[in-house]
């Protein structure tokens, strides 16, 4: 077809530059993402490597508390399985659980009933509604944490009256057996519970926080002097860290369902990644409403706006759509050339027996149907060859 101007020479296949504009945006957001994933995890490997290791001197390590402890003449020993710590559990022996929430139930019920009448003391570091209620009977957790991180003792036990201020703000508990002595309360609710056992010179305590451990807070308050009272009121200081590879954590008979399978937090994970997946919609969704004509400022070369129109066409692989303009603008310009009213020009019947006739072409007209109104092109190639064939074809009939 020809449209009055000389059409540059384009090619087909989109140019180096045309492809970093279009991938520009998906790379920048991955590069993103990277940047963010190591900084993440730099963040949390310096903030909490080593948290509460006695043989750490990370801030979030409990080293100076240990060395300190052995300046009285408390040794320390770490232990990582169930049944270290429950063969250490003594009456000269305290027994410290790190991280109580890391254990499974039945490894609760089996590691209390070998504290319960060592005659030792166990003490709990900020044992969550997981673990406390089996670990400490009488003692539930309650959901929300204390506001303040510094809080007075408030109780008659003699360790909290030396220590004073200290920092145990943390999870609040509530006592449901008369008896227990409740200290550092926050709200009415105390964060640290002394249990004393049924019978003999055992107890255990719970601490609701564990900054009174930690290098980086152990000389501020009363944290040190609080630290080495609980910790030291036995010759013997065994340090239970637990962890998941404990053959213990596993119970071959039990029958495990698909979400157990899945690692924690794999439902926050999900959640996430829908809210990304809606704000990538809304990104790649710019258009909201129908378009609005607007007269241009100035004018446009007819070639610039064929060539704007097919670089769009080509973008978003529109070949359906470009051939049936292609067609459409034929039949429309060869309807009048013909006697075929503008109306009928795009109806088969009116408009292929009057252009067989003018071109004097005997047959059947089916090479002019599927020119005019046949199926969309299967590749550029094609398309080109389309325009090609209608550029011919209207050439023809304006012939002479």
């Amino acid at each position: 077809m020809t449209t009055g101007a000389t059409l540059p020479s384009t090619s087909a296949s989109p140019t180096a530059r045309q492809l970093w504009t279009r991938a520009r945006g998906i790379v920048l957001a991955l590069v993103l993402l990277l940047v963010a994933a190591v900084a993440i995890a730099a963040i949390r490997s310096t903030e909490r490597h080593g948290g509460l290791d006695p043989r750490s001197a990370d801030p979030y390590g409990s080293r100076a508390v240990a060395e300190l402890l052995a300046d009285r003449g408390v040794d320390t020993r770490v232990v990582t399985t169930l049944d270290e710590a429950r063969a250490a559990a003594g009456p000269d022996t305290t027994l410290l659980i790190a991280v109580p929430d890391l254990l499974t139930h039945p490894q609760q019920s089996r590691l209390h009933s070998a504290t319960a009448e060592s005659d030792g003391r166990t003490l709990l570091v900020a044992p969550g509604s997981w673990s406390v209620e089996r670990l400490a009977p009488g003692v539930v957790a309650d959901p929300a944490t204390s506001l303040d991180s510094t809080l007075s003792p408030d109780c008659a036990l003699p360790a909290t009256q030396r220590a004073g201020t200290a920092d145990t703000g943390g999870i609040r508990y509530t006592v449901t057996v008369p008896g227990y002595d409740e200290c550092y309360p926050s709200e009415r609710l105390p964060t640290l519970v002394r249990i004393p056992a049924a019978t003999g010179d055992g107890d255990t305590v719970v601490l609701g926080a564990p900054d009174i451990l930690y290098n980086d807070t152990l000389d501020e308050q009363g944290n040190a002097s609080l630290a080495l009272q609980l910790l030291g009121s036995r010759p013997h200081l065994v340090w239970y860290l637990p962890s998941l590879s404990d053959p213990s954590a596993t119970d071959p008979d039990e029958e495990k369902g698909f979400l157990d399978l899945l690692p924690s937090g794999w439902l926050w994970g999900t959640l996430q990644l829908f809210f990304a997946a809606a704000l990538a919609a809304l990104w790649r969704a710019r258009r909201l409403g129908p378009l609005v004509p607007e007269k241009l400022p100035v004018a446009i070369r007819a070639s610039e706006t064929v060539e704007g129109r097919a670089r769009l066409y080509r973008k978003a692989n529109a070949r359906d759509r470009a051939a049936t303009a292609l067609r459409s603008t034929t039949r429309t310009r060869l309807a009048p050339l013909i006697g075929v009213p503008v109306t009928q020009a795009h109806a088969p019947e009116a408009l292929l027996p009057a252009l067989s006739a003018h071109l004097h072409r005997d047959g059947d007209g089916q090479p002019l149907h599927s020119l005019l109104f046949g199926p969309p092109p299967g590749d550029d190639a094609a398309l080109i060859s389309l325009a090609d064939q209608l550029d011919a074809l209207e050439r023809e009939v304006r012939r002479p």
